[in-house]
């Protein structure tokens, strides 16, 4: 598993696991076989009402916890809702700390909220800290008026809305660009493309894996989501070959800059991605 670094040099593996829309009775046997088959960050959000059953599959596995990387995100509701609902996060998965703090939205009060971060940083309470939805001229207000500069920044990124403008501008900032929703609407379309089936083919890959591996060749941690084993097995079946030049080209011309529905209407300024 290849990892990044963060700025404060905390290493990030960069293939996830993706934990959003698994029901809670769900999540501990999911997670549980990410880990068989090698996952090591999973990521986790206090909307997605799953803490608990995270903190319960890392006890039930047989791994140590420093060889896992938890991801969880705050529901942004100033400081001191941030800082009671990160012990309350912490109480409920069981865990002494988190690898990764995210403020999940921007929502206005956005300092504040990182105010609670900062301290539960220095506390030691997580690893390291982020953001998530931010664009650019959010980001650069966050650095201008804090004292720990964010670490990662999980925006919506996959092949129809690669946000390469915001990959630059994090680059530069020495923050980590982080995926979520890395299959956009769906593995169907994907499945079905003629650009992928034909780079899949020559690759011995399926086109998800195409996808998958395009994204972590750029350096952009990923986490896909599934429920499925054999998907589970499959998406982190992607460290035994590399894209060539042309090939990324092919994908990277595939960039529709068409985000989710609901993703937020900051986010699609064109400055911004």
């Amino acid at each position: 598993m290849k990892s990044l670094t963060l700025n404060n040099g905390v290493k990030i593996p960069i293939l996830g696991f993706g934990t959003y829309e698994i029901l809670p009775v769900e999540t501990k046997k999911a997670v549980l076989a990410a880990f068989k088959d090698g996952y090591r960050l999973i990521d986790t959000a206090q909307y997605y009402n799953n803490e608990r059953e995270v903190g319960d599959a890392i006890r039930e596995s047989d791994l140590k916890r420093e060889d896992v990387f938890i991801t969880t995100k705050t529901m942004t509701d100033g400081y001191y809702e941030t800082k009671a609902g990160l012990d309350e996060s912490l109480a409920k998965s069981g865990l002494e700390y988190f690898d990764l703090v995210l403020i999940h939205w921007p929502m206005g009060h956005d300092r504040d909220t990182w105010c609670a971060l900062e301290e539960a940083y220095k506390a030691g309470k997580t690893r390291a800290i982020g953001i998530s939805n931010f664009n650019s001229r959010q980001t650069m207000d966050l650095i201008k008026h804090s004292s720990v500069k964010p670490m990662v920044d999980q925006i919506e990124t996959h092949l129809f809305l690669q946000q390469w403008k915001m990959h630059e501008f994090l680059e530069k900032a020495g923050i980590v660009h982080e995926s979520y929703s890395p299959l956009g609407n769906g593995q169907q379309a994907l499945i079905n493309n003629p650009v992928l089936r034909a780079i899949g083919e020559k690759y011995g890959k399926r086109p998800i894996q195409v996808v998958l591996r395009f994204l972590v060749q750029n350096d952009i941690v990923t986490i896909p989501r599934s429920t499925n084993p054999t998907h589970i097995k499959a998406n982190i079946d992607i460290f035994d070959f590399n894209l060539d030049k042309d090939d990324l080209e092919k994908l990277r011309s595939l960039d529709k800059r068409q985000p989710i529905d609901g993703w937020p209407a900051e986010m699609r300024e064109d400055e911004d991605y």
